[in-house]
């Protein structure tokens, strides 16, 4: 079905720039939660290197940087001085937005207000932040249509989406969807999964284990449009930093990257580490991060006297958070929840060798013993057991360290990922144009 947008003439319009070079099958826009982010750094690496193979990419972002200006680096303020933010939007502007879609285009406005108020069911807080969305998505569509975008791309399958589907089916704009987990999966309901694969073009998945969740939740006359699509890491950038081998005298650093939330398991890491030092292991451990999490984990450290060996920097950049990691001797990320970890992916490319756990999508990158070591989620006496073994051994830590950075290479290149993603976007608006 080809989609129209419900405004005539496009290109004569006010603020659309004409005369572009990308093709059709290389200009969409991007629909994300939050850009920059420190915690969503492929955002920011995607949509650079999709523009350096000449996509004509504009973004439009649900909340504004989580950083202040003035603490954005270079790249990323670059980023955030041309990128759309929705709710900093004012309000007698939106406002504005919002009745001179009403007025000229009823049938834009109508048929979203219809499809908004057909979620929720008889949840009326479901139903009222459906409406909220749908505000959002006369928003960006306005913004799509001024600009000129005829299709909308969506990271993330979470609320962010439901905006994305709402601006679809209000502008008859077409729009596809980058899935990552594992929030959306636990929560089909409350975010409406279903009918965003239903409603989507097609839909990209970051490792075989997103994809089975979305065959499992989802009708199969809809499997035809998931394909796996995995993120990258610029293995020029992580690259193996000279490590003095230590021995036995010497202080061992263990390094977490993620959000400190209970997904991430930063309390069964730390408790595990408690244990270590109850056998006299000499290590130190670092947690880079922030999150909801961090007051519970820090508790456990006051009240266990941990505080001049576990160090808490709160959320870095990436450029931060590679020098950080840079002198660390283990890398370990015990989540009981994940979609596939980049900060896994980026302390491999450093030849760290990493311990993880038995879920989601993380098995597809580390193969236990292979590039790493994998333990059941929840367990601290196996986490234990799996850093005593590197502890112990320093030619494992080697070997694994090195086969890591190899898996990378073969899987989460980002210059390669990007070309494949490249191929599946020219290959998938052609189609739908």
């Amino acid at each position: 079905m080809t989609h129209v947008l419900d405004v005539p003439q496009i290109a004569s319009q006010p603020g659309i720039q004409t005369g572009r070079a990308a093709p059709a099958d290389r200009r969409l826009a991007y629909l994300l939660s939050r850009y920059p982010a420190v915690s969503h750094s492929f955002f920011l690496n995607e949509i650079i290197e999709l523009r350096k193979l000449g996509f004509d990419i504009e973004v439009a972002s649900i909340n504004p940087p989580d950083r202040a200006v003035d603490a954005l680096p270079p790249t990323e303020l670059a980023e955030s001085s041309k990128t759309y933010y929705i709710k900093s939007v004012s309000p007698v502007r939106a406002l504005a937005v919002i009745l001179k879609v009403l007025l000229r285009r009823p049938q834009v406005f109508f048929r979203g207000l219809s499809f908004a108020l057909q979620l929720g069911g008889w949840d009326l807080r479901a139903k009222l932040y459906a409406l909220f969305y749908f505000a959002e998505a006369l928003l960006v569509g306005e913004w799509m249509v001024r600009r000129g975008y005829t299709h909308l791309h969506v990271h993330f399958c979470t609320a962010v989406a439901t905006v994305g589907m709402l601006t679809s089916v209000a502008w008859n704009i077409p729009y596809s969807l980058s899935v990552h987990g594992p929030d959306e999966f636990h929560n089909i309901e409350e975010y409406y999964l279903t009918q965003k694969v239903a409603h989507a073009k097609f839909v990209f998945c970051i490792s075989e284990f997103c994809r089975s969740q979305l065959m499992r939740l989802s009708l199969p006359q809809h499997w035809h449009k998931f394909e796996v699509i995995r993120l990258g890491v610029d293995p020029a950038r992580f690259t193996p930093s000279s490590r003095v081998e230590k021995t036995e005298d010497d202080i061992v650093d263990i390094v977490c990257v993620g959000r400190l939330v209970s997904a991430k398991g930063q309390l069964i890491l730390v408790r595990a580490f408690a244990s270590l030092l109850a056998q006299d292991y000499m290590v130190r451990l670092t947690f880079v991060g922030d999150g909801a999490d961090r007051h519970q984990v820090e508790s456990y450290v006051s009240s266990h006297a941990l505080n001049s060996l576990v160090e808490f920097k709160g959320a870095q950049n990436h450029e931060q958070t590679r020098d950080v990691l840079k002198s660390a001797d283990l890398f370990v990320l015990a989540s009981f929840a994940e979609g596939l970890p980049v900060a896994l992916m980026e302390a491999m490319a450093m030849e760290i060798p990493c311990i993880s756990t038995y879920i989601a999508g993380i098995p597809e990158l580390i193969r236990d013993g292979v590039e790493g070591l994998l333990v059941p989620a929840s367990s601290e006496e196996k986490l234990a057991s799996a850093m005593k073994m590197l502890l112990d051994d320093a030619q494992l830590r080697r070997r694994l360290g090195a086969a890591g950075r190899k898996r990378v290479l073969s899987l989460h290149d980002l210059a390669t990922n990007t070309r494949t993603l490249a191929d599946a976007l020219e290959r998938n608006l052609a189609r739908n144009a």
